[in-house]
């Protein structure tokens, strides 16, 4: 599974890595969201994507703050 690896991958990451890619994860789906509003966006599905990602990066920071 694709999810599973990203979750492994994500847990061998310090806190301030995690930061910074969740940071550009929301960048991503700002620029996305914006794509889609122009109608310029082709794989609509790329935002459920990053938005799960988002809420996976969250997750682990959460996990590694206790």
């Amino acid at each position: 599974m694709k999810s599973k690896a990203y979750v492994q991958d994500l847990k061998q990451k310090s806190v301030a890595e995690l930061n910074e890619q969740l940071v550009a994860a929301k960048k991503e789906l700002f620029n996305l969201r914006f794509q889609n509003a122009t109608n310029q966006l082709d794989n609509t599905v790329r935002i459920r994507e990053v938005r799960r990602n988002i809420a996976r990066i969250q997750t682990v920071i959460t996990e590694l703050s206790k």
